[in-house]
C-alpha cells in the first residue's frame, strides 16, 4: 500500500506534539510535587490552556493537613480540581475590575471621572482629584493595608472609615498596591450598580459566564462539599498590627484595643482579616472562592477577546482600554509588568495577578495560553513563626516552561 509523503508528516507531527505534552505535563507534575514534598504548599490545583485547549490539569497534595498547629489530620484531606479556593486578591480582577468594565461599557461611569462623582462622601481637597483610573492603577494615594476590623464592623462602616482616612500619599504619584483602593471600587459598583457587591457580580459576572462554583461565603453560609483550607487563624495578619518590623502600624490604632482572632483552621471562611471581620465576608479587595474550571471560564472570555457562552460579554475597546500598559507598567487592575517575580520574562501583552493565599492567573495572548495556578500555601503554616512560603519560584518554573509553547 502507497502512503502518500503528506500522511506520513501528520503522522510525525501527531507523535512529536504527543512526546511534547507528555513531556510538559511530567515537567509541571515534577516541579509541584517538589513543592508539595518540601512542605512550602499543602497542595495545589494547576491547570493551563493553550490555543483553547485544556493541555494541562491536575492536583496535587492535600486540600488540608492540619486540624490545629502541630496536630495533623489522619488522613489528610486529598487535593481535588473540584476544590474551591479562597482566591484572595484575585478578587480585585476576577470580581471587581471586570464589574467596574461592564459600567465602563454601558456608559454608567466614566474611568476618568473623580470618585467624588459616585461617592460624595470621599471628598477633601486631595481626594477630589482621585478618579476611577487612579483606584485601578493604585495611584490614588491611599493606604496599602489598614486594619479596619478595629474600626468598622460592618460594610457601612467600611465605606466610611475609608472615606474619612487621610490620604497619606500624592496622588497619581506613585503605583502603591492598596487593598483600600479596591475596597472603595467595591462601594462604586454597589452606589452605581445600585445592589450589594456579591448581588452585581453573581448576576452580570459569574452567571452569564457560566461560573456555577465562584461566589463570596459570607458568614453563616452553607460551605461547599470541597474547600482547601488555608491558614489556621490569622497568625500573619496579627503579626501585621503588632509587629513594627512589617511597617503597619498607626499611631491611632492601639494593637491590643481588639482581640477577636481567629483560631480554628479557615475552610470556607476568606483568609483576609478586612474582608471577614469588617466586611462580614465580602470585599472589593478579597472574598470570592472559586475552582480552576470556572477560573478557566474567565481567562476563556478574556482571551476570546471579550465572548462569553451566550455571545459577546465585553466589547474589544474596553478590553484593550484595560490591558494597556500605562506609565507604571500596568494596566487597569491587572499587573502587566514584565519584570513581576510570577511572570518575569512575560512577551509583550501579558497580564496577571496573584492572591496572598498562594493563587495566580497568568494570560500571555501572543500564544492564546493560560495558566492557572491554585495552592494552599497558609496550611503548611507561618515559617518560622515569621511568614508563609515563597511560592514565586512555582510559579516562575511553571510560567517558563508555558513560553516554551508556541
Amino acid at each position: 500500500m502507497k502512503i502518500s509523503r503528506l500522511f506520513l508528516i501528520r503522522i510525525f507531527a501527531v507523535i512529536s506534539l504527543s512526546g511534547f505534552g507528555q513531556s510538559f505535563n511530567h515537567q509541571i507534575d515534577s516541579v509541584t510535587n517538589k513543592f508539595v514534598d518540601r512542605g512550602d504548599i499543602a497542595g495545589a490545583v494547576i491547570q493551563i490552556t493553550h490555543r483553547g485547549e485544556v493541555i494541562h490539569s491536575g492536583s496535587y497534595g492535600y486540600a488540608q493537613i492540619f486540624n490545629s498547629p502541630g496536630i495533623r489530620m489522619t488522613p489528610p484531606e486529598k487535593m481535588t480540581e473540584m476544590h474551591h479556593f479562597d482566591i484572595a486578591s484575585l478578587t480585585k480582577v476576577v470580581g471587581t475590575t471586570t464589574g467596574v468594565m461592564l459600567l465602563y461599557e454601558k456608559g454608567l461611569i466614566g474611568i476618568d471621572d473623580p470618585v467624588s462623582k459616585y461617592i460624595p462622601e470621599f471628598k477633601g481637597a486631595e481626594k477630589n482629584k482621585v478618579t476611577i483610573r487612579n483606584l485601578l492603577q493604585h495611584t490614588a494615594g491611599l493606604y496599602e493595608w489598614y486594619p479596619m476590623y478595629y474600626k468598622a464592623k460592618n460594610r457601612k462602616e467600611v465605606y466610611e472609615l475609608i472615606n474619612n482616612l487621610p490620604l497619606p500619599y500624592a496622588v497619581g504619584e506613585k503605583r502603591r498596591y492598596s487593598d483600600l483602593g479596591f475596597t472603595l471600587l467595591g462601594q462604586l459598583i454597589e452606589r452605581v450598580g445600585r445592589m450589594p457587591l456579591e448581588d452585581f457580580l453573581q448576576k452580570n459576572v459569574f452567571g452569564p459566564l457560566g461560573m456555577k462554583d465562584t461566589f463570596f461565603l459570607p458568614p453563616g453560609s452553607n460551605i461547599p462539599l470541597l474547600v482547601a483550607a488555608t491558614s489556621i487563624g490569622n497568625p500573619y495578619e496579627r503579626r501585621m498590627v503588632h509587629d513594627p518590623a512589617l511597617g503597619f502600624q498607626f499611631s491611632e490604632i492601639d494593637p491590643d484595643s481588639w482581640n477577636s482572632w481567629r483560631t480554628s483552621v479557615l475552610a470556607g471562611q476568606v483568609n483576609d482579616g478586612n474582608a471577614w471581620y469588617a466586611g462580614r465576608g465580602i470585599s472589593g479587595a478579597a472574598g470570592i472562592f472559586s475552582t480552576a474550571g470556572d477560573l478557566r471560564k474567565f481567562l476563556d472570555m478574556l482571551i476570546s477577546g471579550g465572548y462569553g457562552p451566550d455571545g459577546k460579554f465585553l466589547s474589544s475597546k474596553i478590553l484593550d482600554e484595560f490591558l494597556k500598559k500605562d506609565r507604571f507598567l500596568n494596566g487597569l487592575g491587572w499587573v502587566m509588568d514584565p519584570e513581576s517575580s510570577f511572570m518575569r520574562g512575560a512577551p509583550e501583552g501579558t497580564f496577571g495577578h496573584t492572591g496572598f493565599t498562594g493563587t495566580s492567573l497568568v494570560v500571555i495572548p501572543s500564544s492564546q495560553l493560560a495558566l492557572i495556578i491554585l495552592t494552599n500555601r497558609q496550611q503548611t503554616g507561618l515559617k518560622d513563626g515569621l511568614t508563609y512560603s515563597n511560592i514565586n519560584p512555582l510559579r516562575q518554573a511553571i510560567f517558563e516552561l508555558c513560553l516554551k509553547l508556541k
